[in-house]
């Protein structure tokens, strides 16, 4: 095998470890992402119940302060209905007095209802509040690993890219140039075997001659359908 081919065959692997390295960490923000939505939405349902359970709280206080005022009012009627001396308004103050007690007696079984209502979403807090703690705790652990390994990531995308341009200047410009504009357009599929007269690339059967030109090594043949270069061993099946 030609010795540039070698080269760049070794250049292709460094090539083909960059793309996947550069891949998973270009994908570490979209898992960060998803773990932190996934804990903000457990933390929103948290939020939903504890605002569930502060609003029957505050109704209820506020059927408790509205019966207060009711309750001030008949102590005031009563007042109001001893100083009278007349039968009439004594009966008008009473029956005041009456649908008063009614009006708070509607109130008491109200905040009844809301008492019953506090009781069921006191639990429904404690078991989203367990429920967002556990999955916080889960999502900060997973936040960590993501974060030690987008670092060593990174670390060994520096270590292959230093050694891909130490190999990369000892090939030769002109091999070198073509090699890049291949890389960009075909992705990290390069050099590509002949296989039974096929391009390993676009899987096309090559012209004789051209796989007689790969096959002597004499110089870097090309694929005349998809231009990736070519190279053969003597284990590939003619």
């Amino acid at each position: 095998m030609l010795p540039i081919i070698e080269a760049l065959l070794v250049l292709q692997d460094k090539d083909r470890r960059l793309i996947r390295l550069r891949a998973e960490l270009e994908s570490v923000p979209v898992q960060r992402q998803l773990l932190q939505t996934k804990a903000a939405k457990t933390q929103a349902a948290f939020d939903e119940v504890k605002k569930r359970a502060t609003h029957v709280e505050s109704e209820r206080k506020r059927l408790e302060l509205e019966a207060g005022t009711l309750q001030q009012r008949i102590n005031k009627l009563k007042t109001e209905q001893q100083g009278t001396r007349s039968n009439d308004q004594y009966k008008a103050f009473q029956h005041q007095i009456e649908t008063t007690e009614g009006e708070i007696r509607g109130l008491e079984d109200r905040q009844i209802e809301m008492m019953e209502q506090a009781e069921v979403i006191s639990k429904d807090v404690q078991e989203a509040s367990k429920i967002a703690a556990t999955q916080k705790a889960e999502t900060d652990r997973q936040l960590g690993d993501l974060a030690v390994r987008e670092a060593n990531l990174k670390k060994e995308f520096d270590g292959v890219s230093a050694e891909r341009a130490g190999l990369a200047a000892k090939v030769e410009p002109i091999a070198l140039g073509r090699y890049e504009r291949i890389l960009k357009t075909k992705g990290d599929n390069i050099l590509v075997g002949v296989h039974r007269v096929v391009c390993g690339g676009c899987h096309v059967k090559l012209p004789m001659q051209v796989f007689l030109h790969a096959k002597a090594q004499l110089e870097i043949a090309s694929c005349p359908n998809c231009g990736r270069m070519l190279y053969f061993t003597p284990d590939m099946d003619v």
